[in-house]
């Protein structure tokens, strides 16, 4: 059955690249949804002020309130957080973000600064050890987004993409095949 599917998408394939027309029509069909899927994330940066407004879950130290897998959607328009937010925030030198929930939130009141200290739900001690060199606090330009929604395991997805990155291209690979191989109407 899968070698009757290769087959077809192999002979579709090379009938398309006989039609230039037909192959110009699906390349550009193909390059219309992954320029509409990136407009959909500018536009949700835009609209939550977050550089990265899905997240997701990469470990447990958040268990039980959210899985490893888990989807989080940010919202970073509100400049306020506060003790108990799930919080997303990026420390200097690091490429990956936490989740964690603010434990302690401290207002300079003549200067307005704001230091926060996060924690994972599931770890017995404060994130102070996460933080860069020397460093005790968050501060609220740290945080990408606070928690405002999520969906239940759909990440694993991502998980497995990352920790098998060659089943990423492969999927990629037969995607795109299969968009190019596709028939309109």
């Amino acid at each position: 059955m899968i070698r009757e599917i290769m087959d077809k998408q192999v002979y579709e394939l090379k009938k398309l690249w006989a039609n230039k027309r037909q192959l110009t029509f699906q390349v550009l069909n193909l390059a219309m949804i992954v320029f509409s899927a990136l407009m959909i994330w500018k536009g949700l940066m835009f609209v939550t002020l977050s550089e990265s407004p899905v997240v997701v879950v990469l470990s447990g130290s958040m268990e039980p309130a959210f899985q490893r897998g888990d989807i989080l959607f940010l919202n970073n328009a509100v400049e306020e957080v506060h003790v108990g937010d799930v919080v997303v925030f990026k420390i200097k030198d690091r490429d990956i973000p936490i989740v964690h929930r603010i434990l302690k939130v401290h207002r300079n009141e003549t200067t307005g600064k704001v230091d926060l200290l996060t924690k994972g739900d599931n770890n017995r001690v404060d994130d102070r050890g996460l933080y860069a060199p020397g460093q005790l606090w968050l501060q609220r330009e740290d945080i990408l987004g606070r928690a405002t929604g999520t969906l239940r395991y759909v990440g694993m997805v991502t998980i497995a993409l990352n920790d098998y990155p060659v089943l990423k291209y492969v999927l990629v690979g037969l995607m795109g095949l299969f968009v190019l191989t596709s028939k309109e109407g």
